[in-house]
């Protein structure tokens, strides 16, 4: 699968701008191995664009290619409508792309205060000039109680917080994030990428973020290029992208998900919690379904459902199912529990479940319950992967 495609002129109607960075059908290969494959994409001014995916999927070589650590091979890199890399032709050296650079090690000097830190990269300013923008972006992480600071003397977090404002100094048109948050602790971590947010959101820089954390991606994009083997497998919002995945790769990465076989029939899909509808996948085509843990709707009985009506469902023909259901285990995990639930469909259809529910939720070992499937969170593929409807 190709990945979008650069807007064309009829999408650029309203601010008939150039984005600030624009990558033409890049390819590029490390001797044999072919790293990244047929890429496209673009970011607009004060937008954050993710590259998310796995170790080896493209995601860091594509950063490098941006930066002018890597030459381009194959295709072509604009910076604000401005040709950057072609092969063949002069290349452009990270120094004069205008582009802020943060990584996962901050590489701050260690001879240097905080505050010459950030004011290194802004030598064409007199020196007033220079430590007062270098303040200015100190004040907007909290860190301006730590201007005449050594980079030893800080912690991880204040450390990152450094680079990222060293990196913003010179007020770059795109900045680029390679795991910039990974060596931190999740609390720390979920500190430090919401102040970025907020600073890379006030400074109107576009941004390529790349990570491999997929709740990182939904917090930080705007829009999210879900990388696999050298491809974008899709491209979209966040939201575009949970709620509506176009491959079971897209499904799978943003979470554990309850996976099931079945056979279209009629529109639909049986599954042992009820049946699903399908759509753009003809009668008779093998399938997978994926069902995500909150999909599960959990209502606990106090008596098995045989006893609620003679067919073992509720009396209103609705879709919930709960014949012999009951509650294998069921674990906290702060925000949310989960349980393990085995389940009975029709036929005597066995499936064990994992469900997601909000809050402390843990009845115990044994318990019948009822399960009420949300089928916006369940999803639909051929089994032999061609194309999917949802």
């Amino acid at each position: 699968m190709t990945s979008q495609a650069i807007p064309t002129e009829i999408d650029r109607q309203v601010s008939h701008e150039a984005p600030v960075l624009a990558m033409h059908h890049i390819r590029h290969a490390y001797g044999k191995h072919q790293a990244v494959e047929d890429v496209s994409l673009y970011v607009e001014q004060g937008e954050v664009v993710c590259l998310l995916g796995p170790s080896g999927c493209g995601k860091t070589t594509l950063l490098r290619i941006v930066a002018g650590l890597e030459t381009v091979q194959e295709g072509g890199v604009d910076l604000g409508g401005r040709p950057i890399g072609r092969p063949g032709k002069a290349h452009v050296p990270p120094e004069k792309r205008n582009v802020g650079l943060a990584f996962q090690d901050s590489a701050l000097f260690p001879h240097l205060s905080v505050l010459d830190n950030v004011a290194f990269g802004l030598e064409s300013l007199p020196g007033k000039q220079r430590r007062a923008r270098a303040m200015e972006l100190l004040e907007q992480l909290g860190m301006e109680g730590y201007a005449k600071s050594y980079p030893h003397t800080l912690s991880g977090g204040q450390q990152q917080r450094v680079a990222l404002a060293r990196a913003l100094a010179p007020a770059p048109s795109l900045m680029l994030l390679d795991e910039p948050f990974s060596s931190l602790d999740a609390r720390l971590r979920d500190r430090i990428r919401d102040d970025t947010l907020h600073v890379l959101k006030r400074v109107g820089a576009g941004a390529l973020l790349v990570t491999h954390d997929p709740e990182e991606a939904m917090f930080m994009a705007d829009r999210i290029a879900l990388m696999r083997d050298g491809h974008i497998v899709q491209m979209g919002t966040p939201l575009e992208l949970y709620c509506a995945p176009r491959d079971p790769f897209v499904v799978t990465f943003f979470g554990e998900v309850n996976e099931m076989a079945g056979e279209v029939q009629g529109g639909r899909v049986k599954t042992p919690i009820g049946e699903v509808p399908v759509d753009d996948i003809a009668d008779g085509t093998q399938v997978r379904v994926l069902i995500r843990p909150e999909a599960l709707k959990i209502a606990t009985l106090d008596e098995p459902p045989e006893a609620l009506s003679g067919d073992g469902r509720h009396g209103d023909g609705d879709d919930s199912h709960g014949q012999h259901s009951h509650v294998v285990m069921a674990k906290l995990l702060g925000r949310s529990s989960l349980l393990h639930i085995c389940a009975h469909g029709a036929d005597g259809w066995e499936a064990h479940l994992h469900a997601r529910v909000p809050g402390v939720f843990l009845p115990e070992e044994g318990q019948p319950v009822l399960i009420n499937l949300d089928p916006s969170q369940v999803f639909v593929f051929p089994a032999d992967g061609a194309a999917a409807g949802a």
